[in-house]
């Protein structure tokens, strides 16, 4: 094959990849923007960009994957507020900050834990089970708390709100969990055990795949991320409100979905993830640089999501 019948096809397997067109999205916009508003380009307002999507692209790494089984999990949001307030109650008692961490991130394991397991053991569909956990979550974090943000005193807070350079903290977690979790899907075979339940759960167990565990561990890494962006941003606010995360879980989901995510699972790519979630946050950005409506930033985050369904839809057929 000639050279430039190789680079034709190449050209053509990128195009086809859902990643690319995601990503061509975010070059023009970042182009417009540039041109746009003269701050766009700035260091400070792309590290602020990043910093601000960080928490929401680490939680979208385990929403995908739970979403590439099949199903899907719709209190992150909740869980990193309740794990944000756990935060705060653990560097209360004067633990040192790795104490802090390890603890926040078993609890948030549990908790996914649970919704794994009511999701497999008990056969209740995602969506209820987490809708649930969803209304749990924030009930045990206004519980706790009294409905009142509680202080963070403790070297913990350099998570989220500490700086290696000009760079925030909070974007080298997020650029760990991404490479983390690219390899994990892509290298792994309990990574593409998933993408193997996700495509015909039936098919995988036959095939000696132990689904219900598997479906265990994307909900448990999930809540152990969820409670890695409570440590994120309780260490950016140096507090932990119990509201913290209220509506994430939309902006994680759209992540994923814009990241070319299929909905009926067995289909999706962490780089997706990350890129989605960066363009989640350039159009939060673009808002605020170029001083439109705060109230549309809502519309446009639902007509994103169904939008993405529906090309996700026509591509299909």
């Amino acid at each position: 094959m000639s050279l430039k019948n190789r680079s034709l096809a190449l050209s053509k397997k990128l195009m086809a990849q859902r990643e690319t067109s995601v990503f061509l999205a975010l070059l023009f916009l970042c182009i417009g923007l540039s041109f746009a508003s003269p701050y766009f380009l700035r260091q400070q307002n792309i590290f602020s960009v990043l910093r601000q999507i960080s928490a929401i692209a680490i939680m979208a790494v385990g929403e995908a994957l739970i979403i590439i089984t099949g199903g899907i999990d719709l209190s992150v949001g909740s869980q990193l507020g309740l794990m944000g307030v756990l935060t705060a109650v653990f560097a209360a008692m004067g633990l040192p900050w790795y104490l802090v961490l390890a603890l926040v991130l078993l609890c948030g394991l549990l908790l996914g834990a649970v919704n794994g397991l009511l999701v497999t053991k008990v056969n209740i569909t995602p969506f209820i089970v987490t809708i649930g956990m969803m209304s749990i979550a924030r009930g045990l974090a206004l519980m706790i708390t009294g409905g009142m943000p509680i202080h963070v005193d403790n070297p913990i807070n350099f998570v989220g709100g500490g700086y290696l350079g000009p760079i925030p903290f909070s974007v080298i977690v997020m650029a760990l969990v991404a490479v983390v979790g690219i390899v994990f899907a892509t290298k792994t075979l309990s990574g593409r055990n998933v993408y193997a339940v996700g495509n015909n759960d039936r098919a995988a167990e036959l095939s000696g795949i132990r689904v219900h565990r598997v479906k265990i561990m994307v909900y448990s890494v999930t809540g152990a991320l969820c409670a890695l962006a409570g440590v994120i941003i309780a260490g950016t606010l140096n507090s932990a409100d119990p509201n913290s995360g209220k509506g994430y879980e939309m902006d994680v989901i759209a992540a994923v979905i814009l990241g070319g995510t299929s909905l009926t699972g067995g289909e999706g790519s962490i780089q997706g993830v990350i890129i989605g979630a960066a363009l989640m946050g350039v159009l939060r950005n673009a808002f605020v640089l170029l001083n439109i409506s705060a109230y549309l930033q809502i519309v446009t985050i639902g007509v994103v999501i169904i939008g993405a369904v529906a090309i996700d839809s026509l591509r299909k057929r």
